[in-house]
């Protein structure tokens, strides 16, 4: 297995970051990522309010960066081709 396919979160095509997710730990993390943020939404929202909700939303986010940053492919810019800069 070569080292690209080994990612779970490859390089935007266009701009800085991350696309889609290629293989299925990936999309196994976007959907707990989206079912984490629906679950804050019924619990922590009604029950403490919005800026709770909004820094559990923030820390969410966090987790998600630093797992897209380890399992994913180094970003960088790009502007469409092979060769980034």
């Amino acid at each position: 297995m070569s080292k690209e396919q080994s990612y779970w979160f490859p390089a935007k095509r266009y701009g800085w970051g991350w696309g889609p997710p290629k293989v299925w730990q990936g999309w196994v993390v976007m959907g707990a990522f989206i079912a984490l943020v629906a679950a804050g939404a019924f619990v922590v929202l009604p029950r403490y309010g919005p800026i709770p909700f909004v820094a559990y939303c923030f820390l969410l986010c966090l987790v998600l960066i630093e797992i897209c940053w380890v399992k994913g492919e180094r970003p960088r810019w790009r502007w469409g081709g092979d060769k980034g800069g």
